[in-house]
């Protein structure tokens, strides 16, 4: 299966049969994105040499004005879109085979998790994987240790708390905090 017609399928939510070839692409993505994330996290790198192997995981073109401060965990790398302008902290972990964008101008703090697949209800598919992008827009922040799940849209310029879970889509120019993630204010422009 090409990169291609694996993003195609994940955009489309396509169920994943932990029997299919499409399931057999999430390993060998996930090996290759291993691979990558130990050559990030186990050596001293420039941030010009960690963009050139962020693009390397991501199969994309990654901008100048991109930061990484490692270690950075991806179990698939090849369903981030990153935008311009972006700091990535320290321990992030992002389960992207569902698809993970991050718009311009976004802060990611310490330890966030971004998840963006579900397994079946059912005990007897719970090995299958139901994929359910996060979208992240321009100029928001996410406080450290928090936890997206799939599915979330975070509006623009919205902020979220340190240590909130998200279940939920968060408006645009919202704070919100908690688990689950709750409005605690709006921020005036």
């Amino acid at each position: 299966m090409k990169l291609e017609e694996f993003r195609k399928l994940m955009e489309e939510r396509t169920y994943v049969d932990a029997k299919s070839e499409l399931f057999k692409k999430f390993h060998e993505l996930s090996q290759e994105a291993i691979e990558i994330t130990m050559e990030i996290n186990n050596k001293y790198h420039t941030q010009e040499e960690i963009r050139k192997l962020f693009s390397r995981l991501t199969g994309k073109e990654i901008s100048d004005t991109f930061c990484l401060f490692p270690p950075f965990y991806s179990d698939c790398g090849k369903n981030i879109t990153i935008g311009d302008n972006v700091f990535i902290n320290a321990c992030c972990k992002f389960q992207d085979q569902g698809g993970i964008s991050i718009g311009s101008n976004c802060l990611i703090g310490h330890n966030v998790t971004i998840a963006t697949l579900n397994h079946d209800l059912n005990p007897k598919k719970r090995q299958n994987s139901i994929p359910n992008p996060v979208i992240i827009e321009d100029n928001v922040w996410i406080g450290a240790d928090v936890t997206i799940l799939p599915g979330v849209k975070i509006g623009n310029g919205a902020i979220i708390a340190a240590g909130s879970i998200v279940t939920k889509n968060v408006d645009k120019n919202t704070i919100v905090a908690g688990n689950p993630a709750k409005i605690i204010k709006i921020i005036e422009e």
